[in-house]
């Protein structure tokens, strides 16, 4: 049975995820699966990535938001969704949290806040999987 997120898991999902980390991102494309390695910032059952708006991944997303994740000792499945450029008044809050633990790949040409096609690709988690010190969690995310 999946249990609602506690504090020792979010504790270990803020520890693992709540910097700048790799994670696979899992999208369907005509039935055939696409996956991809991003940079990514976990907060509150939410990943946030920076990204091309025209992007597969995003054109994959605009056809079917259901994803898939997968981190080390880490599985899940959630809702992407493109919330914007990062310069969006209603982004202020995340995005000057994404300049600085993005601060290292920020300023390249696909990240600049001058690019309109940057985008912010904000993945809410519906179910997971986390191994941590041996124990299995079965996390239902989509109760919080």
């Amino acid at each position: 049975m999946k249990e609602k997120i506690n504090s020792d898991i979010q504790k270990n999902m803020d520890e693992r995820f709540g910097h700048d980390t790799l994670i696979s991102v899992a999208t369907i494309e005509n039935g055939i699966p696409h996956v991809r390695i991003v940079d990514s910032y976990y907060e509150d059952g939410t990943f946030y990535t920076l990204t091309h708006a025209h992007s597969n991944k995003m054109k994959n997303i605009n056809a079917n938001p259901t994803v898939a994740l997968c981190s080390e000792w880490f599985t899940a499945h959630g809702i992407g969704e493109n919330i914007g450029h990062p310069c969006d008044d209603k982004n202020a809050e995340i995005a000057k949290k994404l300049r600085v633990i993005f601060s290292d790949c920020y300023c390249n040409d696909k990240n600049k806040d001058s690019n309109p096609d940057t985008c912010i690709l904000c993945i809410r988690l519906t179910d997971g999987i986390l191994i941590h010190d041996g124990i299995k969690y079965e996390i239902d995310f989509s109760t919080n």
